[in-house]
């Protein structure tokens, strides 16, 4: 693409040989920290969803001196407490052809082939362990008659297995693990720093030595400094201003990181989950998930005739199209969130769209109601229909749901190596902050999965090992001139968004920039649209640093001013997001270029970019200035999971 550098090639530090392997042999090969000489490492970790508070308790308990930032009042209220409907796992214990190796094969088929085989691997074989311990720290998991944990399907697969707590899974799991975190807290070997949010890294000669943060309540800026620094704030699906994700969820942190030179990777690959609740009004803030396990007993469909406005129930079952169930039989409603959405969207597009603005698709389980009973549905799936009530103000046991696509779970996140280390050393990334795991496309209940497994059971092996060469190490102090780097570009920036006095809100621009992420790097994208949209963002972002008003100082709790300094932020990920996905000039899972396509499905091309793009981000953001991108690439090679055509029919 024009305007965009080409990089290095990039080692990922696979163990060489069996990918089936990797991971065992990769463990026994870690260098250990001494209890007696733990206590002597100082470790940062910001965010305290899933991935976070795990490895903040994982290595607290180890000894290690730990330091847990998080902006919110609560480490339980990680947006982690918003995934409903499930967490995977390769234990088989069904008799339904479930294996270690099928959950391989799911997971790097789901991804089209655009992850690391190993990595798969390692997911699935410490999804044992991820179920046994979050169980055993009190997460209320479903059971069977017989007291064996019950499980569920989830979109992409053809078995069952994914644990469940009805439909509070993240929230259960999220209050498990906070307790945990607390835990280590009460014991002193955790320090918690709530309502903080980090701005930037401190890094000196390339490694990262710690963190510089805003106390949000009172504005002190101050810097902690670290012998590592583990990342693990979430996904950037806000992004698009109308996400399934929290007002506050934000990329500040991995952005800020990418700014000092740490790599992101697969930036286009966005997941829009398709049952979010439509959008009913332009000044509507956000969208509200729906579990996908809903799928297992909704049926999908839209009126056959364009533009039929009847009441569902006035529709005869022979006017009605199952468009999953016609178009893929083998795994009907339970396809692929990729594909699922894409469908919908193709639905509406062509006219067939339900509801009062015709852009959504109805989940119906009048079917299952009339098999099991109220009873029974009610007992699978309660809350959530209670969540709807409350939303819609529908009742989905008399009519059917109505459901849209919506964005939700960034698959891109901080390029980091089989260690979970990013391209700047001492830094580490878990969670949805990473890139790892789910290449092109999520599988459901594989995000519940991949936060606990890297929080609990990889970050607390891999950190370890890295530390064990720095023993002795020591840390830089307030006068270091790394330290006084990052905290005075904290203030610069602080104080350069307060200076614009302009006349619009931060959410104006941030709710403008959804609109053309939707319009340009949405479920499909066209080079023209593309070209379109990264235009419009830099365009955008001169208007952000010319009109944005932040009212008030940085010296207090100030709202606006933590909202502007997120959605400046958004402004320049954006541009790499767009920038990405023109670069890419395939179509593979989330990522469809309307150019490359097989009648109707997404066409990959393994010859000329089976790797995965590493984004490195050079420029100054000011108001005239461009960015300017050099694109690093991984090679991709599968050799326990051959590349395949991607079919789900």
């Amino acid at each position: 693409m024009d305007g965009v550098r080409v990089g290095t090639r990039l080692d990922g530090n696979i163990p060489d040989g069996d990918p089936a392997t990797a991971w065992d042999r990769r463990r026994a090969e870690y260098k250990l920290v001494s209890p007696l000489n733990a206590r002597k490492f100082t470790v940062v970790v910001v965010g305290t969803g899933l991935a976070g508070s795990g490895a903040a308790a994982a290595l607290g308990e180890l000894g290690f001196k730990v330091h847990a930032f998080t902006y919110h009042d609560s480490p339980r209220r990680a947006h982690s407490v918003a995934a409903q409907g499930g967490i995977n796992a390769a234990r088989g214990r069904k008799v339904d052809g479930d294996s270690l190796r099928r959950f391989v094969v799911d997971t790097v088929k789901g991804g089209d082939f655009r992850a690391r085989e190993a990595e798969a691997f390692r997911l699935g074989q410490e999804s044992i362990r991820v179920i046994d311990h979050m169980n055993a720290i009190g997460a209320p998991f479903a059971r069977e008659y017989g007291g064996m944990l019950a499980t569920r399907s989830f979109g992409g697969v053809q078995v069952s297995r994914t644990y469940y707590t009805r439909g509070q899974t993240g929230q259960q799991l999220q209050i498990a693990g906070a307790q945990a975190l607390q835990r280590q807290v009460h014991l002193g070997n955790v320090e918690l720093h709530e309502r903080t949010e980090m701005l930037d890294l401190i890094v000196d000669d390339g490694v990262c030595r710690g963190v510089v943060v805003r106390d949000l309540v009172s504005g002190q800026v101050w810097a902690q400094p670290a012998h590592a620094v583990i990342l693990a704030t979430g996904g950037y699906g806000s992004v698009y201003f109308h996400s399934t994700l929290a007002m506050n969820s934000n990329a500040t942190a991995v952005w800020r990181a990418a700014r000092r030179g740490a790599y992101l990777s697969h930036a286009s690959f966005v997941q829009f989950h398709p049952t979010a609740l439509p959008i009913s009004s332009h000044w509507q803030s956000k969208t509200i998930l729906m579990s996908e396990s809903l799928r297992n007993d909704g049926r999908i469909w839209v009126p056959k005739k364009a533009g039929d406005d009847r009441a569902p129930a006035d529709i005869p079952e022979d006017e009605r199209d199952y468009y999953l169930e016609r178009k893929y039989p083998s795994f009907g409603n339970l396809s692929p969130r990729d594909i699922s959405s894409r469908a919908a969207k193709e639905r509406i597009d062509a006219g067939h769209g339900v509801g009062p603005l015709h852009n959504s698709v109805y989940l119906d389980f009048s079917d299952a109601l009339k098999e099991h009973g109220r009873e029974t549905i009610a007992a699978r799936y309660g809350n959530l229909f209670d969540m709807y009530s409350h939303a819609t103000g529908e009742d989905p046991y008399e009519v059917p749901m109505r459901i849209a696509p919506g964005a939700h779970f960034t698959m891109g996140g901080l390029w980091s190596d089989y260690d979970q280390m990013t391209s700047i050393p001492g830094l580490f990334v878990g969670g949805e902050a990473s890139w790892a795991y789910h290449g092109a496309n999520r599988l459901g209940a594989n995000s519940l999965l991949s936060a606990c497994v890297d929080g609990w059971f990889t970050l607390p092996y891999s950190v370890p090992n890295y530390l064990s060469g720095h023993l002795g190490e020591r840390l830089p102090g307030a006068d270091d001139a790394c330290v006084r780097d990052a905290v005075g570009r904290v203030q610069t920036r602080t104080s350069a968004l307060l200076d614009v006095g302009g006349d619009l809100a931060p959410s104006h621009f941030h709710r403008e920039l959804g609109e053309i992420m939707y319009r340009g790097v949405g479920v499909e994208r066209t080079s023209e649209g593309l070209r379109t949209a990264i235009e419009e963002i830099r365009d955008l972002r001169r208007r952000f640093w010319r009109n944005v008003r932040v009212p008030g100082t940085g010296a207090h709790l100030n709202q606006a001013l933590e909202r502007a300094g997120r959605i400046a932020d958004f402004l320049e990920l954006a541009e790499v997001m767009a920038v990405d996905a023109l670069d890419r000039q395939e179509s593979c899972g989330a990522h469809f270029r309307s150019e490359f396509q097989d009648a109707g499905e997404a066409k990959r091309d393994d010859e000329h970019w089976a790797f995965a793009s590493a984004w490195e981000a050079l420029g100054d953001p000011g108001a005239t200035d461009d960015l300017r991108f050099t694109r690093h690439a991984e090679p991709l090679t599968f050799t326990s999971v051959p590349l395949a055509t991607r079919s789900y029919r």
